[in-house]
């Protein structure tokens, strides 16, 4: 086969490379060399979650929906082998596997402390030979529906897709990851193969290794077991969502023992490096006006308005949304919602603390270097960041042009009128 030239990728800020291969079976390769590390982390994924709901190819014509929760469905299924299970066949090499559904990604990992050749081989050949029949198909059913039911009874869980819930009229980010117990039922082996074919298209996935490994040896794995495939020219439908939020207040009912609540701010929707450079903005914009290191929250905490469970979250994707949240215990909800709205009014760029964003700035800059020097978060930031439309490195360059103004402009996106309010009391 002929030899493949990678795209290399550097920091001068961390000292790693990584390196790009466009594989002909359509597969993009990432891999990252770490000498001196004995592990190896791989991500093999797919740019399929709860939210790809409605899609279409060049093979379907127009858009076709599809049950909430089949991607989850469909990630169960594919550690099912027609002679054995796929834990099984990890075992005997001794790497450790697992995978996960989201909204946005399927992704199936190993870490091996050994020799990392086997485990590679094998993730690349279940994930590209499913097994999923009407029998198994049943089977599963009952398993995913308790799994559904498990979950509605986390008081947080809940309290969280409330709140997607409230915020979202169409978005399907408002939707369990799992489905529900209702829509599993419409899931049928025809149907999981459709998606199957559809998403877990090589042109539609990346491969992502970090750790102790060589280019040529990954790549020769790939070469005996990546089956070339055409690209189907997928679109995912979202539908329009306006701005304004479907509901302004909520209330649910689960066992607490101290009420929670969770206020949510909608945003415009962005892309690319433009919604990472957002992003992390206001993240630090959180942490500077609502972290524990702010006025606010000393003060909070301190006349017992919220509890050290308090916390701040972007909540955002390429998919078409994007959240501030802003949430935790209270014995009083209605006090903490009132305390925020009185600190969001004095907001402004005397008030914004510079000392504490130099303070901020250097303190995550300083972790996010520490993370390339952690063998698992090098192959996520990898495949994470690709799937994103973004550079795995693009975070530290970012964080290092950062300004204060900027930080504060984000600021705006606290905005009332674009907010809903949810509590979880008994």
């Amino acid at each position: 086969m002929m030899k493949l030239e990678p795209e290399i990728f550097r920091s001068e800020l961390c000292k790693n490379e990584y390196h790009l291969y466009h594989h002909p079976s359509g597969l993009d390769v990432l891999i990252m060399q770490l000498p001196g590390f004995t592990t190896t982390e791989a991500l093999f994924a797919t740019k399929y979650g709860s939210v790809n709901n409605c899609f279409k190819t060049v093979d379907t014509g127009d858009y076709i929906k599809v049950p909430d929760g089949i991607a989850h469905y469909l990630e169960h299924k594919l550690f099912e082998g027609e002679e054995c299970g796929v834990f099984e066949r990890y075992a005997k090499t001794g790497a450790y596997a697992n995978a996960f559904t989201s909204f946005g990604t399927t992704a199936y990992t190993f870490s091996a402390s050994s020799d990392y050749k086997e485990p590679l081989a094998i993730l690349l050949d279940f994930v590209q030979n499913p097994y999923i029949t009407d029998e198994n198909v049943e089977k599963e059913r009952g398993i995913i529906a308790q799994e559904i039911k498990m979950t509605n009874d986390s008081p947080v869980r809940a309290l969280f897709f409330e709140q997607l819930g409230c915020l979202y009229h169409n978005h399907p980010v408002k939707i369990d990851i799992a489905g529900t117990v209702e829509s599993i039922q419409d899931i049928t082996a025809p149907l999981l193969y459709k998606c199957y074919n559809t998403f877990y298209n090589l042109h539609n996935m990346v491969l992502s290794i970090a750790g102790n490994v060589d280019d040529e040896t990954v790549l020769a794995i790939c070469d005996k077991y990546l089956k070339p495939v055409e690209n189907k020219q997928l679109e995912s439908f979202f539908p329009e969502e306006p701005l304004t939020v479907a509901k302004p207040r909520s209330e649910i009912r689960r066992q607490v023992g101290v009420p929670i609540f969770s206020l949510g701010f909608k945003c415009p929707p962005l892309t690319g490096k433009e919604l990472q450079r957002t992003s992390m903005a206001c993240d630090l914009m959180l942490k500077v006006f609502f972290g524990s290191m702010s006025e606010w929250y000393k003060e909070a905490v301190n006349q017992g308005i919220i509890n050290t469970t308090f916390s701040t979250e972007v909540f955002s994707s390429a998919n078409g949304y994007f959240t501030i949240i802003l949430s935790g215990e209270a014995k009083d909800p209605e006090a903490a919602y009132n305390s925020i709205c009185a600190k969001l009014k004095t907001i402004d760029r005397a008030s914004f603390d510079d000392d504490l964003f130099r303070t901020l700035i250097k303190s995550g800059y300083g972790s996010e270097i520490m993370k390339y020097n952690i063998v698992s978060e090098c192959a996520e930031f990898m495949c994470y960041n690709y799937l994103s439309g973004v550079g795995c490195f693009d975070n530290l360059q970012i964080m290092s042009e950062l300004t204060a103004d900027e930080v504060f402009e984000t600021s705006k996106l606290l905005d009332l009128d674009r907010s809903s309010f949810c509590v979880v009391r008994n």
